[in-house]
Parts: C-alpha cells; sequence; structure tokens
C-alpha cells in the first residue's frame, strides 16, 4: 500500500460498477463539503481528506487509511459517520477549485501511482457541481 495522498475519494455505482473520483485542493479548499453533497446525492465516501492508492490489473484503486475509514469532516459540525465504500476503482482526478474554470479546456490526463487519469478541473461551489461530476464520470 502507498503512502496516502492528500485527496477525498467518492464512488457512485453505475453501469461499469462502483467507479470513483478523487477530489484534490489544498486544505479548504471544499474538498469534504462536495463529498458531503455527493453523499447526500446517494455517492459513497471512500475516503476523507487522505487515501491510500495503488495501481491494480485493472487501474488504480483508493481506499481509506485505517483511522479515518468511515468519517469525514463537517466544518463547524466535526467528524462525521458517513455511508461508505471499503474500496473503489478511481477513474478521474478532480482539481477542486473555487474560480470558474475555463468554458472549453483541452483534455487533461495526470499519472498518479503510474496510472494515467483524466484531470477535470472544477467550480465546486455552484449546486451544478453534482450533476457535473456525474456528466463526467458517465463519459468515461
Amino acid at each position: 500500500m502507498t503512502q496516502p495522498i492528500h485527496a477525498t475519494a467518492v464512488a457512485r455505482y453505475g453501469p461499469a460498477g462502483w467507479r470513483a473520483v478523487l477530489l484534490r485542493g489544498p486544505s479548504g479548499s471544499g474538498k469534504s463539503d462536495m463529498a458531503l453533497r455527493l453523499i447526500d446525492a446517494g455517492w459513497r465516501l471512500v475516503a476523507d481528506d487522505y487515501a491510500h492508492v495503488w495501481a491494480s490489473g485493472d487501474g488504480l484503486h483508493a481506499c481509506a487509511p485505517e483511522r479515518i475509514a468511515g468519517r469525514i469532516e463537517a466544518r463547524g459540525l466535526g467528524v462525521l459517520d458517513a455511508a461508505t465504500r471499503p474500496a473503489a476503482r478511481v477513474c478521474l482526478l478532480v482539481d477542486c477549485v473555487q474560480a470558474t474554470p475555463e468554458r472549453l479546456p483541452e483534455p487533461a490526463f495526470e499519472i498518479v501511482a503510474d496510472v494515467g487519469l483524466p484531470r477535470l478541473v472544477l467550480d465546486i461551489r455552484p449546486a451544478s457541481a453534482i450533476q457535473t461530476l456525474a456528466l463526467a464520470i458517465d463519459r468515461l
């Protein structure tokens, strides 16, 4: 298992099974807030704030470090239990920003643990960010 990376992982079940996204950004960027909204929309938490990632035959996978498994921070409220998925295959890397990204960016990719992942820059403030992320994962 790798050292944990600074990212929140959330997954949802679809036609291709359980697939996860890694939400990345500095502390206070809204990763956990976005994860809470996704959980409310039926997604499952894999890991909050830090995730172990590893390459396997079918791609990149993520799980939570044992000490934080099944828990998520809600700013101003504390650390709470959450609906979880113990591990999931990661299909998308999302850079969480609080600014308007490019309208029509060129496709971007990044290597994580020797696996190439599509990368999306997403303004997580609008309510539509949840649907935008769902549409992005469905296109993969």
